[in-house]
């Protein structure tokens, strides 16, 4: 070898020596996949963590153990074959301790002593940190994806939800008239049952509502077993479809807490459908018991869900309210609902935490008891229509596009002894105002043309006394401009479907 001749080797060699990508030179059978080391630099070795010191033709890059997915193997190899080079060609493979490495493969190939043996040289980069970079940034864009969706979503729920609640109005709102009638029991029967029924829609409705769309926090004192009772009712379908009986014991005579209803109805649905969900994939059925209890020692109102099903190991207790963390399949679960439960009994104040059982599993929730001890039974059943001695002969202006809920409501206000006058959107609403006197006004907040918001800013400017006597009904306010709207007014206002009485009650208070 000439003198020129060694200084390239040298210099070759050196730089074989110090890339820092990996290098191999050597051979693979495309019909066997059978593969031979040549040459492997030691920057090949540090990427599939072998010893400085092994021997380069234990170097295997290319065998098939090193594939977590052997069709990729074919792939790649196919690709070899037929173009004689690939660049930047992404393969997962694995360490020689089993971890999983990406790599870019970037390799010219050409046939070698057989038909299907290939001499391969190839430049091997590590990429799993930019790989785990561009996962990141991939999982971001679909979260964002997810959030535009859900908005999307909560609009659409919103629009439908008042579509459905001026039928569920009218329908509640003429079975209250007819159960003011004389009735056989058969028809007493019947009329209870489209109430009962209504309210049942009424309350999905306000569910899909609630968990579709965020909504600024709202805390008054409130009945931890209503909640309880209104959650278990939303999941009633769905349990008796998957075999999930529930037990309830609800400690009597509970005292109230300050707390936002929705967000702690929030904190139970989570509980309840993570219970649901291990029970029926470990058994196919299941027993889930919910009990409420007043613990005086510590002032709080305890909330306790349990289940029957496999349990949570004691290694796992302390995860299980991490962010993301989940023992779901992928794409069964977040693993953000524990999170987000934890985020909010922490803001009220209280506690959260999963004791051991023998068999399944236990949360209990704490929840701080304010000082304010009076307990309130929510209203059931019919609500009852207050006394209008005093208002009577008042003129009341309803103001409703649909024609069928005005229908009803009309006549109720008229039997209570009121002067009723209607117009079927605002632009009407507001021509009677400039011509005639009333003492209060009915108005529906969302309608064609003019609606409620736009008609009560012309009162306002025109007649103030009559816009603080402003009943506004409507189909959605949660988390809208209607809510902002409603609470700058402060406008009584009732949500669709109401009852009659309630109406009847808010028409009394406002013209006393």
């Amino acid at each position: 070898m000439t003198g020129g001749h060694l200084q390239r080797a040298n210099a070759f060699a050196r730089l074989f020596e110090a890339v820092h990508e990996g290098v191999y030179i050597g051979t693979i059978s495309t019909r066997s996949g059978e593969s031979s080391t040549t040459a492997a630099n030691p920057h090949l070795k540090v990427i599939f963590g072998y010893a400085e010191d092994v021997r380069d033709e234990d170097v295997l890059p290319f065998a098939d153990t090193r594939f977590a997915d052997p069709a990729a193997k074919a792939a790649f190899l196919r690709r070899l074959a037929s173009e004689g080079a690939v660049t930047d060609y992404l393969l997962r493979l694995h360490r020689g301790d089993g971890s999983a490495v990406w790599v870019e493969v970037t390799a010219r190939a050409e046939p070698s002593g057989g038909e299907a043996l290939l001499h391969v040289e190839a430049l091997i980069r590590d990429v799993s940190e930019r790989k785990k970079l561009d996962d990141q940034a991939r999982d971001l864009y679909q979260q964002l994806l997810q959030a535009e969706k859900m908005a999307a979503l909560g609009q659409t729920i919103s629009g439908v939800a008042h579509e459905l609640n001026n039928p569920l109005a009218t329908i509640l709102s003429w079975a209250e008239r007819l159960s003011e009638r004389p009735l056989d029991d058969s028809s007493r029967r019947g009329v209870d049952v489209i109430l009962a029924e209504s309210e049942r829609a009424a309350r999905i409705v306000r569910n899909l509502l609630t968990f579709a769309r965020k909504r600024q926090s709202t805390r008054s004192m409130i009945d931890v077993n209503h909640v309880v009772r209104e959650t278990l009712a939303l999941r009633a379908y769905e349990q008796r479809l998957t075999n999930i009986e529930v037990v309830t014991a609800l400690a009597e005579g509970l005292p109230q807490v300050f707390a936002d209803a929705h967000q702690i109805q929030q904190v139970l649905l989570n509980l309840v459908i993570n219970a649901e969900q291990a029970m029926v994939s470990a058994n196919g059925r299941g027993s889930l018991t919910v009990r409420t209890w007043h613990d005086s020692d510590r002032d709080t109102v305890v909330l306790e869900v349990t289940d029957d099903g496999p349990g949570i190991s004691a290694d796992m207790r302390g995860k299980i309210f991490d962010p993301f963390f989940t023992t779901k399949e992928v794409g069964k679960g977040t693993g953000l609902g524990l999170t987000v439960a934890y985020a909010i009994v922490q803001e009220h104040g209280g506690q959260i935490r999963v004791e051991e059982r023998s068999t399944g599993a236990a949360f209990l929730v704490d929840l701080p008891v304010s000082g304010m001890s009076t307990t309130v039974t929510p209203t059931r059943g019919r609500s009852t229509a207050p006394s209008m001695e005093a208002v009577q002969g008042a003129s009341v202006l309803l103001v409703e596009d649909e024609r069928a809920l005005a229908v009803a409501v009309s006549e109720a206000l008229t039997d209570a002894g009121l002067k009723v006058e209607y117009a079927g959107d605002g632009e009407e609403a507001l021509a009677r105002v400039r011509q005639k006197h009333y003492d209060a006004v009915i108005c529906d907040l969302k309608m064609p043309r003019v609606d409620g918001m736009m008609l009560y800013r012309a009162m306002a400017a025109a007649t103030p006394a009559l816009a603080r006597r402003v009943i506004f009904v409507t189909g959605d306010v949660a988390g809208t401009d209607a809510e902002r709207f409603l609470d700058d007014t402060g406008c009584r206002w009732l949500a669709k479907p109401f009852r009659l009485g309630d109406l009847l009650r808010a028409v009394r208070d406002t013209l006393a």
